[in-house]
């Protein structure tokens, strides 16, 4: 199957593209692995997102396309994949459609996960981390500490990031709503949208995922 993931800021969109790609058999391909994956590897394409990111610069669409098309191509991919944050505007969906029209293949579906956004903003906005590896990950109503500020496991001082405050978290909405949620009604006109409730436990929002793909 060959799958396009989309949702809001902390929709879970990386830990539902994981558990499907497991379940599916399929890889997932994230717009972050390809840049760290093509920027540790020094190719060209890396190189020119470097350039763009060390100038405080948005990268290009092209160069995005360029690392998608060519991560598309590798052999694991053959018999599908899922793609996580790409594609992230219209130019990028309608990129990818020719791509795949030049390979002879087209897309199976497109995941929407759906959350309200007073409930995105609680989900970031409520993270903490901790500050000596920032692997251990509390939030302050779904998964408080033992104790306030203080992570359970090594004692370490628990923050926020400075991208996570509310305000920002609806900027990145509002970037969201402008520059993403376009390419929905984009799929939708192909009949390739399932809008998948995205509130609940982890595996049940996984199951809705994969009895819609059934459909």
């Amino acid at each position: 199957m060959r799958i396009v993931l989309v949702g809001p800021p902390g929709a879970g969109k990386g830990t539902q593209a994981h558990l499907l790609a497991k379940t599916l058999s399929i890889p997932h391909i994230s717009t972050g692995d390809l840049f760290r994956a093509n920027i540790g590897q020094r190719t060209q394409l890396g190189l020119e997102a470097k350039s763009y990111m060390d100038a405080g610069r948005l990268v290009p669409d092209e160069v995005t396309i360029g690392m998608a098309k060519d991560r598309m191509a590798e052999s694991d991919a053959a018999g599908g994949f899922l793609l996580d944050g790409f594609p992230r505007n219209l130019a990028q969906a309608k990129a990818l459609d020719e791509i795949l029209a030049e390979w002879g293949i087209a897309l199976d579906g497109v995941l929407d996960l759906e959350v309200p956004e007073d409930e995105v903003v609680k989900r970031i906005a409520g993270r903490r981390l901790c500050r000596n590896d920032g692997g251990h990950v509390y939030h302050v109503d779904y998964n408080p500490p033992a104790s306030e500020g203080v992570c359970d496991e090594c004692g370490g001082e628990l923050y926020q990031r400075s991208d996570d405050t509310e305000d920002k978290v609806r900027t990145r909405l509002e970037v969201y709503h402008t520059e993403t949620e376009p390419i929905i009604d984009y799929y939708a006109q192909q009949g390739l949208v399932a809008t998948i409730p995205a509130l609940g436990k982890v595996d049940e929002v996984t199951q809705r995922a994969i009895e819609a793909l059934k459909k």
